[in-house]
C-alpha cells in the first residue's frame, strides 16, 4: 500500500483567492497557463480565481475552468519538484484535469470542454430550474427510495447524484422534488440535509437534453492513451483507452458520480497516500473516512503546499532535473 493517487475536486471546492499560492512558487505560471487561459477563453480568468468576485466564480460557466486550471497549475507545481503519482482521479469536473495529468487530454483542449460543459450546464437551469442537496446520515440505498418514491409520485425527476461517502449522497433534480426528498430523509432518519450553492443540477436526466451536443464538442478533441492508470468517478473503473475515456466525460452529463466505489477501488490498487491536487480539501477528508488508513495531503493553501512538497523528498539527481524544469513552469 505503498502507491500515490492524485485527485482532483469538482465544482464546489472553488474560492476567491486560489492559486495565488502557486505564483508565490512558481511565476512562470504565468506564461505557462494563466495568460494563455485568459486569452483562449477570452475572460480574465486568472483575475477571477485570485480576485473574484464571488458572486461571479460562483457561476458555473466560469467555476468549471477555474477549477480545472487551478488544478492543472498546482499539478505543475508538483510536477516540477520530481512528485509524480501512481495513479490518478477526478470527482466530476476534477476527471478533466485527471486525463491532462495522465496524457490523455491537452490542457487547452481539456479547459474549452469544461468551459463549454459549465456553459450548457448552466443553460440547462435556465430552462428547468433543478438544485442540489446532500443528504447525511442516511445509506445511498435508502436515499434512492426516497428518490424513486417520490419521482414516481411528483412526476418530477430527482435521482441520486453523488456517493460521495458512506452516509452522505448528493442528490439532484427539480427544485421541488429535491426539497420533499430532503424532507422525507430527515424524517426516515437523517442526520442533516444541506442545500448546495450550485448553478445546475448536475449528473442526472435533467442534463439529458445536452448530451448530443456536448458529444460534438467531444469529437473535436483527439484523446491519446493514458500514460497512467487513471480511475473514472463514473465507472469506479482503470479507464483502458482513449475511447474509454471519451465515452466517461460523455456519461458524466447525466451519470452519478461513484466516489465512495472510486476509492475502495484506489485502496485495491494499493494507494496507500492521497493528495487532493488542486483548491479546496472536500476530497482529501471523503477519501479518509471511506478508507480510514489512507494518509491525506492538500494543496489548499500555502502551509497544506508546503507541507505536501515536504513529504515527497526526491534524490538529489531527481531534484536537480525538477529544478530544471521548474524554469519552464
Amino acid at each position: 500500500m505503498n502507491q500515490t493517487a492524485f485527485v482532483f475536486p469538482g465544482q464546489g471546492s472553488q474560492h476567491v483567492g486560489m492559486g495565488s499560492q502557486l505564483l508565490e512558487l512558481c511565476p512562470g505560471l504565468v506564461d505557462s497557463r494563466y495568460r494563455p487561459a485568459d486569452d483562449l477563453l477570452g475572460i480574465p480568468l486568472s483575475t477571477l480565481c485570485r480576485q473574484g468576485p464571488v458572486e461571479v466564480l460562483r457561476e458555473t460557466a466560469v467555476t468549471q475552468p477555474a477549477v480545472f486550471l487551478t488544478s492543472v497549475a498546482t499539478w505543475d507545481v508538483l510536477h516540477a519538484r520530481g512528485i509524480v503519482p501512481d495513479v490518478v482521479a477526478g470527482h466530476s469536473l476534477g476527471e478533466y484535469a485527471a486525463l491532462v495529468c495522465a496524457g490523455v487530454l491537452e490542457w487547452t483542449d481539456a479547459l474549452r470542454l469544461v468551459r463549454r460543459r459549465g456553459e450548457l450546464m448552466a443553460a440547462v437551469n435556465a430552462s428547468v430550474p433543478g438544485s442540489m442537496a446532500a443528504v447525511i446520515g442516511l445509506r445511498t440505498a435508502d436515499v434512492e427510495r426516497i428518490c424513486a418514491r417520490v419521482a414516481a409520485e411528483t412526476g418530477r425527476v430527482v435521482e441520486v447524484a453523488n456517493d460521495n461517502e458512506p452516509g452522505q449522497a448528493v442528490v439532484s433534480g427539480e427544485a421541488d422534488a429535491v426539497e420533499r426528498v430532503g424532507t422525507e430523509a430527515q424524517a426516515s432518519g437523517a442526520l442533516k440535509v444541506l442545500s448546495l450553492a450550485v448553478g445546475a443540477p448536475f449528473h442526472c436526466a435533467l442534463m439529458a437534453g445536452i448530451e448530443a451536443e456536448f458529444a460534438a464538442e467531444l469529437d473535436r478533441v483527439t484523446f491519446s492513451e493514458p500514460r497512467l492508470p487513471v480511475l473514472s468517478s463514473v465507472t469506479a473503473d482503470l479507464v483502458a483507452t482513449a475511447a474509454e475515456a471519451k465515452s466517461c466525460l460523455a456519461r458524466q452529463l447525466t451519470g452519478r458520480v461513484r466516489w465512495t466505489e472510486t476509492v475502495q477501488r484506489m485502496r485495491q490498487q494499493g494507494v496507500g497516500r492521497v493528495v487532493e491536487v488542486g483548491p479546496g480539501r472536500v476530497l482529501g477528508g471523503l477519501s479518509r473516512r471511506i478508507e480510514p488508513g489512507l494518509q491525506v495531503r492538500s494543496t489548499h493553501n500555502r502551509r497544506h503546499l508546503d507541507a505536501t512538497l515536504a513529504d515527497f523528498v526526491p534524490a538529489p539527481a531527481t531534484a536537480s532535473a525538477a529544478a530544471g524544469h521548474r524554469q519552464e513552469v
